[in-house]
């Protein structure tokens, strides 16, 4: 844990408008779509629906054969697919989320990997729009897009099983062993890594659905890990929020409006290789949190092993939550006042010759253990130019002498080439694919 214009879519879907239930004593209720919901958005206020005795909105208002209330805003809300860069990496933080992992099937190579990519980005573009794709399950019918997001990433392994061995990028190397690490081999790596982010818990789930449906005999899933975050609204911090330890977390994030921040995040328009272009690197980690030792520490303690008050995330040197940290200051007794092995003071770029990510994790729950301990922790991801220079010398530093190192274990790893975005007609990985 370090401290840290919309596009139309290509196509939609024919399917996407479903017949409503006709009434004895009326005629039919009008055709429903996604995107038809979103017509007159944001006047339900920022109540939302209101449900019904008869089953809600939808089955209130198709019995009566008149059109759905608005949705809220929060469920108007879309994201593009289409763009430089894949969604999902700069977006602010979402309610739910979904990571998954494939590998390839036994026999699939490159033109069935090519063929499932165009697939995939189908779907991804027709949901995020806020349609319901071919074959539809009608699981989020009445919903908008709400932020959905869907972001695809490459396994250093895909490349052997496509052939394409030449075009792995140098930066994609296995991430290398650290003494903190107990990690379950089967939960980790894969050929092809998704990441679904929504601000609606259903919504999430059909995306997760279709993909998983889009995979066919071309792909089999490796492992699924399911998150989530703050409610857009429920906090000030769009891409800051409280983990399960209660501490602020991505305080150091870089910020957009930094001169430097696409230097840091995304690989450069004739950087290597080429079809890497617009992308970025993901690392994705399953940190366990040991919630029930951490919490029998008093908050005094809890700050000096993070190196930042609890409160506000400010630093323990002053000032507030984005207030440089002053890693000279000491107290009376001449003792540095964020301690040596606090984990901001390890973790910050000033220590680590300038090195960073942009942190935009989830937590998790999964159910408690058998000696009774939460199962629950961050989904931690990250994203940057290059893991050569930004988590892997960040996290051999930690791996050294962090103080928070005996409240957490990691668990699952991954790396991924998050390749650039498309233009609408194309397909993610499509000039690495089709090169």
């Amino acid at each position: 844990m370090a401290d840290h214009g919309n596009d139309t879519p290509d196509r939609t879907a024919g399917s996407g408008t479903r017949s409503g239930a006709s009434s004895q004593d009326g005629p039919a209720a009008p055709a429903l779509s996604r995107r038809r919901l979103l017509g007159t958005a944001g006047a339900a206020g920022a109540a939302g629906l209101a449900v019904g005795a008869s089953g809600g909105v939808l089955g209130t208002a198709m019995a009566a054969g008149e059109v759905p209330a608005a949705l809220a805003t929060l469920g108007s809300t879309a994201a593009a697919f289409h763009g430089r860069h894949q969604s999902g990496i700069t977006t602010p933080l979402q309610a739910r989320g979904h990571l998954l992992a494939f590998d390839l099937a036994p026999g699939a190579g490159r033109r069935q990997a090519a063929a499932l990519m165009r697939r995939w980005s189908r779907t991804a573009a027709e949901l995020m729009a806020g349609h319901a794709p071919a074959d539809d399950t009608g699981v989020a019918l009445d919903a908008g897009p709400s932020s959905l997001t869907v972001t695809f990433g490459f396994g250093r392994t895909f490349f052997e099983r496509t052939s394409l061995t030449a075009q792995r990028p140098v930066a994609l190397k296995a991430l290398p062993d650290f003494t903190s690490d107990e990690l379950d081999r089967e939960r980790s790596n894969g050929d092809l890594w998704v990441q679904i982010g929504a601000d609606d818990a259903l919504v999430a789930f059909h995306a997760l659905r279709a993909l998983h449906k889009d995979a066919g005999d071309a792909a089999r899933l490796r492992w699924q890990m399911n998150g989530f975050n703050r409610t857009p609204g429920a906090t000030s911090r769009p891409m800051t929020a409280r983990n399960l330890m209660g501490q602020i977390d991505g305080t150091r994030n870089p910020k957009p409006e930094e001169s430097d921040f696409d230097r840091r995040i995304f690989v450069p328009q004739g950087g290597e290789p080429a079809w890497m272009a617009g992308g970025s690197y993901a690392v994705v980690r399953r940190i366990r949190m040991l919630l029930d030792d951490w919490e029998k520490e008093p908050v005094g303690r809890q700050e000096q092993v993070i190196g930042r008050r609890k409160s506000n995330g400010a630093p323990l040197s002053g000032g507030t939550e984005t207030t440089p940290m002053d890693l000279e200051k000491t107290d009376a007794d001449g003792l540095p006042v964020i301690p040596a092995n606090a984990h901001a003071r390890i973790a910050s770029p000033e220590t680590n010759g300038g090195a960073a990510m942009l942190r935009r994790p989830f937590s998790y729950h999964d159910g408690f253990r058998d000696d009774g301990s939460p199962d629950a922790g961050l989904l931690f991801v990250c994203w940057q130019t290059d893991p050569l220079k930004g988590f892997i010398p960040v996290q051999r530093k930690l791996d050294r002498g962090d103080a928070l190192s005996r409240f957490i274990r990691h668990e699952a790893s991954g790396l991924y080439a998050v390749p650039g975005g498309c233009e609408p007609g194309e397909y993610v990985g499509q000039r690495l694919l089709e090169a």
